[in-house]
């Protein structure tokens, strides 16, 4: 393969080499940069979503990228830069089982340049972008690769034959009930195939068509946090994005035991997911109930107890709340967003105005969840409390948000690594659950 890291091998021709370099000769001479920039640290997110690179720096570089064909690579500029050992260990940090990733390449390129090439497995639509320092990041350079044809949660759960149940369910979803909610995707994605079974005629959609009441009610499991965002971490290293994936996972697996209940999760690993990717996933594959799962932290490790918060359109019912909404919602910050790349109709979930229909139904199954979790965890508050939290704002699924624990507190921090206590948690929320469903009905059923 010829190497993509030298200038002549990308087809440049001698000439054209030679014209450039006689108008250098007419431009003013520019000193070098007394110090080049300096990468603090390489991490790689592989997912099947996406995989995410970030290359952390102590300062603000500027990066060109252009994608090439035969065979599909990424190449990526960035200047300032000289070989240290930090860029060669992104070499290594490129797993086997990367989706998107086959090798990548290091040199450099020209003074003050190094090149990336990544060769693919797949062509992508590459996000490139640069974040500003925020909590104990510095610059980062964020490189995503998402694939060229948007991938659909509803598709990708048919195609996992560890779902049949649930692919069942929402295979017929998708052709009796084709879902509004657009497929979150990014600059350069095509959208993907209509989903469609030969077997089952597709019916044309109505808003005034009545939801089946005697499907499997499905729940979406939102575990926050993920990738370049820890979330809240305890004393003793525990990170909330472990615990909390741990306890989604635990909570699906008792959900998809009952007979007529199925559970879908926004992440399934560790990658991060922007906070209106999430609430767009639970309405496309559209659930009948949002639960967004978190281990609380505050700034004095004394606070303790579990809490459950539901959407409120008219402040925060306590100053602790708005500050716990505010922290929840600064995860795009931490975790990294392009804001510019992705689809508009993702972001305007942001501002849609929930229905009262919604918040009312959120109230009620808080409150069944809260007092099951009561039963195996002191309180933090004995009631359901309200803030703006981004990620409850589907507009037609009633959405809570659960704080399991202050993992900032070290006797809480050490109850949330014990797979015991975790099991506790799942088995309380699923009680709370099957409360709400057995005397309330699914708002999102409704016609």
């Amino acid at each position: 393969m010829a190497d993509d890291t030298c200038p002549s091998r990308l087809g440049i021709s001698r000439r054209r080499l030679i014209a450039t370099a006689s108008t250098l000769f007419l431009l003013p001479v520019v000193p070098r940069l007394a110090m080049a920039g300096t990468i603090l640290a390489v991490r790689t997110w592989p997912a099947d979503e996406y995989t995410r690179v970030t290359l952390e720096m102590d300062s603000e570089l500027k990066a060109e990228h252009f994608t090439l064909e035969g065979p599909d690579r990424l190449v990526v500029d960035i200047q300032g830069l000289t070989m240290n050992r930090a860029i060669n260990d992104l070499v290594s940090k490129i797993k086997p089982n990367d989706p998107y990733i086959e090798s990548v390449r290091v040199a450099q390129n020209r003074p003050d340049v190094i090149r990336l090439v990544m060769d693919l497995k797949q062509p992508i639509a590459p996000q490139v972008f640069t974040l500003k320092p925020v909590g104990e990041y510095k610059y980062r350079l964020v490189l995503d690769l998402y694939p060229r044809v948007a991938q659909d949660p509803l598709l990708a759960i048919m195609n996992n034959q560890d779902s049949d149940p649930l692919a069942q369910v929402l295979e017929e979803l998708a052709q009796n009930n084709p879902s509004p909610a657009p497929i979150p995707s990014v600059e350069g994605q095509k959208l993907p195939p209509v989903v469609k079974s030969p077997n089952v005629p597709v019916k044309p959609p109505s808003v005034s068509q009545p939801r089946d009441e005697n499907r499997a009610i499905l729940v979406a499991l939102d575990p926050g946090h993920g990738g370049e965002d820890p979330g809240a971490i305890g004393r003793s290293g525990t990170r909330e994005k472990d615990i909390v994936l741990s306890i989604a996972r635990r909570l699906k697996k008792l959900i998809d035991a009952q007979p007529n209940m199925r559970a879908y999760l926004t992440r399934d690993n560790d990658y991060f997911v922007p906070l209106g990717v999430r609430v767009q996933k639970a309405r496309r594959v559209k659930a009948d109930l949002f639960i967004s799962i978190h281990a609380d932290a505050w700034i004095k490790p004394s606070a303790r107890g579990s809490s459950v918060f539901a959407l409120s359109q008219n402040g925060a019912t306590s100053s602790a709340a708005r500050w716990m909404a505010q922290r929840e919602n600064d995860a795009d910050l931490i975790g990294g967003i392009n804001l510019g790349s992705h689809n508009k109709q993702v972001a305007q979930v942001l501002l849609d105005l929930s229905t009262a229909a919604q918040i009312n139904d959120s109230m009620r199954v808080g409150d069944r969840i809260l007092s099951e979790i009561g039963k195996i965890n002191k309180l933090h508050k004995n009631r359901v409390e309200r803030a703006g939290f981004a990620v409850l704002k589907a507009p037609d699924i009633p959405s809570i948000l659960v704080e399991t624990a202050f993992i900032s507190n070290p006797q809480e921090e050490t109850l949330l690594r014990s797979p015991a206590h975790q099991d506790r948690i799942a088995r309380a929320m699923l009680s709370g659950i099957s409360d709400y469903f057995a005397t309330s009905p699914a708002l999102a059923r409704k016609a």
